[in-house]
């Protein structure tokens, strides 16, 4: 049986870019704070309507579907201060740019509700914002779990506003480096493809035309070093998708080095570059994928002073590109 459910259902009526998929993966993606096996005893107790009658998981939406669903509360409570190390990059009574590690969740979810950004901030920093809601205190963007680098944390509710503002309005200039295999044809270019949910893997998302829930989104790229098997790139993008630079880099043949989500493999070690005869050929150079968001330009929200913040490579890439270098350019 499911958890006690809600006495309030939520309503909603299906889009078009949303039609054929299945309500049991379509209600999961829609709220994501939920298991998908959360969701199918939801469905079981009749607590989900399509057109005012109960569905079955099986069930594939139609645009201008009525859907009606009772789902349970969040069991889980506020999330706890933690006493788990932060690099602060730059701080102010507004706001703080701190420097995420790898592994690291960005805010809590299912399947993670200790051990994340925001238990950490809550430990070191006196004051967050509410505007992101209880268990998202201060977060103003998100970077994925294996992605480290600088993420900007608000302290104050109007500064939050503000710096979302800024986000959506593409003020805030982002700046990734990834480590990728096949080194792209071109030294630049710009990626711009519509990402989405994959048809297939909820975890995952793809290039999606708008009809199938495909949302617009750009990226720059420039080629900072070439190697004979792989690349240095600079990524910048102007949208913020979910997944966005390892789904565009992969469009164009070129994934994201140990990224098991769309690589297929989750780690480099020193034989995959220099081969396996040579000396410590087992040795593990980087265990996620080798992506890192290393420089930040935008205006300060109350100020306008303008701010540039840059963070070095974090160890793992860095040991990651020497190897490299031992390597003939391409």
């Amino acid at each position: 049986m499911p958890p006690e459910l809600s006495s309030t259902p939520s309503e909603f009526v299906v889009k078009v870019r949303m039609e054929g998929n299945r309500i049991d993966a379509y209600l999961a993606s829609r709220y994501s704070d939920y298991s998908r096996s959360v969701i199918q005893k939801v469905i079981d107790a009749g607590a989900v309507l399509v057109n005012d009658r109960p569905a079955k998981a099986s069930y594939r939406v139609r645009a201008d579907d009525k859907i009606t669903v009772w789902l349970p509360e969040l069991s889980d409570d506020a999330p706890e201060p933690e006493d788990i190390p932060l690099e602060v990059v730059f701080e102010d009574a507004y706001f703080s740019v701190v420097n995420k590690p790898p592994g690291m969740v960005t805010h809590p979810a299912k399947g993670h509700w200790r051990g994340t950004l925001v238990n950490a901030i809550q430990f070191h920093f006196d004051a967050l914002s509410t505007v992101a809601g209880e268990h998202r205190p201060g977060i103003v963007h998100r970077l994925d779990r294996d992605t480290t680098g600088l993420i900007i944390i608000a302290k104050d509710d109007g500064a939050h506003r503000l710096l979302g503002r800024m986000f959506e309005e593409r003020r805030v200039k982002k700046e990734y480096l990834a480590i990728v295999h096949n080194a792209p044809e071109r030294d630049g270019d710009y990626i711009e493809k519509a990402i989405g949910p994959h048809r297939v893997h909820r975890e995952k998302m793809a290039i999606r035309n708008a009809e199938d829930g495909g949302k617009h989104a750009s990226t720059f790229y420039e080629v900072a070093e070439r190697f004979e098997r792989f690349a240095i790139v600079r990524c910048r993008p102007s949208t913020g998708r979910t997944h966005q630079i390892r789904v565009h880099l992969t469009h164009i043949g070129c994934p994201i080095v140990a990224d098991k989500l769309y690589s297929g493999r989750d780690r480099l070690s020193v034989g995959d570059v220099l081969g396996a005869a040579c000396e410590k050929a087992e040795d593990v150079l980087i265990e996620r994928q080798a992506l890192h968001a290393h420089e930040l330009r935008f205006e300060h929200p109350i100020t306008n002073e303008p701010l540039h913040l840059v963070l070095p490579l974090p160890e793992d890439m860095r040991r990651t590109i020497d190897c490299l270098r031992r390597t003939p350019t391409k």
